[in-house]
């Protein structure tokens, strides 16, 4: 019988978490040192000027939500700091936008120090010190990350001060050469004693606010609160689905598709329905209303229009990071954080990229000058809790605008297919955006019989040969009832778990 379960993006993450469990620390408090472990470890995908949502669901309370992502600034600049890029995913291309007038104000260390006020027990100092000593130290960078950095090179070569932490010998950082940041492990170390005061409005604040072209003043830092939330909850086949909830949108639009589908859907109509989801959500305007989400997606009748259009389909016709855990107790923390991609600037003394929020298509879809002041961000990202009679799972994924369709499709296999966790974020993967033709994009590792079905319905498909980190990276961690523990990784994201 097992003690734990994690389950991260990085090996390093994973094993800062367990460290944490095993000194008898709350799931909470391993997440948390997982979340400080994978700023350095995983820096395209996560820093300390980011944000960040948790789902924690205590054995004997109801699960809770706690938003801490970016929220815009209280005041719009004409002349921000904005550059644009184009990343090469291989398959297909996407734009980014980075600067320092794509800066959100950061949520994530309020976030965790609101969340280790209700649930840790854990001394911060101490959940900090395995993530304070990697970054003097030096942590080796993996294949993955090595692969993640290509991707963004022009982000992480925008301002000397980001291409000399992040390059080696006039190269970015490769397998297998060592990442220090001792600037990094400092302003840890004292955020930990200090609290977040040190990052809202200390030094690293006055760092932050000293790049040139921000929107950000010091009220926007000041005066950021984490905000708890009750989770958006949907039955399906007796087990209890808990999601992010509105402002946020990836969750709604699951609970959507979820509440649709009938019992077990094959790939192709999964991918019709995340399509009129994502429809919906266009049609009715809700990426600039994120607030009404749950009111019109979640309104019967269209759940029951929905359903319709479903039933006459015929199959034959941005850089994020997850952490999920449960502890010896039973209890459960999914940790879903971003950076977006970074901004591509160093805040001076503090080797911290901060966030390009602000330039996030899937965030601000009518362009990096267009969000709205003072208002929370809406996001994809949706760390879950499924609970039932015979246990407790955590999940979560990275992935952009493909969290609703990796998420949609490994709860799916879990509860409708019988699958094991590992089975199911292994099982082949498929996204289709709102875009006119339909352009389904799928993994073409299954059965020749679903890729003869997928290119039938969308001829226009993208076919990826292999699993790539384009389709999202979820990791997910169960207790069953009788106390036995399982962890499952996404080789996609480079998925690392613990169990003990």
């Amino acid at each position: 019988m097992g003690k734990f379960a994690v389950s991260s993006g990085h090996e390093r993450t994973t094993r800062a978490a367990a460290e944490v469990l095993r000194a008898g620390g709350t799931a909470v408090d391993a997440a948390i040192a997982g979340a400080l472990m994978a700023c350095i470890a995983e820096p395209v995908l996560a820093s300390p000027l980011a944000g960040g949502f948790l789902m924690v669901a205590p054995t004997d309370a109801k699960a809770q939500l706690l938003d801490a992502f970016v929220q815009t600034p209280k005041r719009k600049r004409t002349d921000a700091d904005l550059r644009e890029i184009e990343v090469d995913f291989g398959e297909t291309r996407q734009i980014f936008h980075c600067g320092a007038g794509t800066i959100g104000t950061p949520g994530l260390i309020p976030g965790l120090f609101e969340a280790h006020a209700r649930f840790g027990r854990i001394p911060m100092p101490e959940l900090a010190a395995p993530a304070v000593a990697a970054a003097r130290e030096g942590v080796e960078t993996t294949a993955f990350q090595s692969e993640v950095l290509g991707y963004v090179e022009p982000i992480f070569r925008a301002s000397p001060q980001a291409e000399t932490l992040y390059s080696h010998e006039g190269r970015l950082l490769a397998e297998g050469d060592i990442l220090r940041n001792p600037e990094m492990a400092d302003v840890l170390e004292v955020m930990a004693l200090e609290g977040p005061r040190f990052i809202q409005e200390g030094e690293v604040a006055q760092a932050l606010l000293s790049l040139d072209g921000s929107h950000l003043q010091a009220a926007d830092l000041a005066g950021y609160r984490p905000v708890w939330r009750s989770p958006l909850q949907v039955s399906r086949r007796g087990v209890e689905v808990e999601l992010n909830p509105s402002p946020s949108l990836g969750g709604v639009q699951i609970a959507l598709a979820l509440q649709a589908l009938p019992d077990n859907p094959d790939d192709s109509l999964l991918a019709q329905c995340l399509f009129e989801v994502a429809r919906i959500r266009k049609a009715r305007d809700l990426d600039h209303h994120p607030e009404a989400g749950t009111d019109i997606l979640l309104d019967p009748s269209l759940i029951t229009a929905l359903r319709s259009t479903l039933q006459n389909h015929r199959a034959a016709t941005r850089g994020t990071t997850h952490i999920s855990v449960i502890d010896s107790a039973g209890n459960g923390a999914a940790l879903t954080l971003s950076n977006g991609e970074g901004c591509g600037l160093i805040a001076p003394g503090t080797g911290i990229m901060p966030n390009n929020m602000l330039g996030e298509d899937d965030l601000v879809p009518d362009g990096p000058d267009s969000w709205p002041e003072d208002r929370r961000l809406a996001s994809m990202m949706c760390p879950m809790a499924l609970r039932d009679g015979q246990g407790v799972t955590m999940l979560g994924s990275g992935g952009s605008n493909r969290i609703r369709s990796a998420l949609a499709q490994v709860v799916l296999g879990v509860i409708d297919r019988g699958l094991d966790l590992q089975a199911a974020i292994d099982a082949p993967r498929m996204h289709l955006e709102t875009d006119t033709p339909q352009v389904l994009d799928f993994e073409d590792t299954g059965p020749e019989s679903r890729r003869a079905a997928l290119l039938a319905a969308f001829p226009d498909a993208n076919v990826w040969p292999s699993p790539r980190m384009f389709f999202g990276g979820v990791h997910a961690v169960r207790r069953t009832a009788k106390g036995s523990f399982e962890a499952a990784g996404d080789a996609r994201r480079s998925g690392a778990v613990l169990t003990q």
